[in-house]
């Protein structure tokens, strides 16, 4: 599992222009059971997208087809998550 935390660097007019695409981006994801959560930061300097996927490698790659990352309007951070303890609602994602 995999937590990325974006930033916006670029005007928050620019980041807008993308965001009807970064959201498509999101949702084939979602469908895939690939991203269990995804928003923005408050106050709106970024976000953050939770990926249940197993290696970094995975994730890299499906970031390089977002289009907030394709256009320049993002920088993003990634960290490796293993969960020890969770809400019985979270149990699916964590076990499979």
């Amino acid at each position: 599992m995999f937590l990325v935390l974006t930033k916006y660097v670029r005007p928050t007019e620019d980041v807008d222009k993308f965001l009807p695409a970064h959201s498509e981006f999101l949702d084939r994801y979602y469908a895939q059971g690939k991203v269990i959560f995804s928003g923005r930061r408050n106050p709106r300097t970024g976000g953050a997208i939770l990926f249940n996927v197993g290696t970094e490698a995975e994730v890299s790659e499906i970031l390089s087809h977002d289009p907030f990352r394709k256009n320049g309007v993002t920088e993003c951070e990634l960290y490796e998550i293993i969960p020890t303890k969770y809400a019985d609602a979270f149990k699916t994602f964590v076990e499979g």
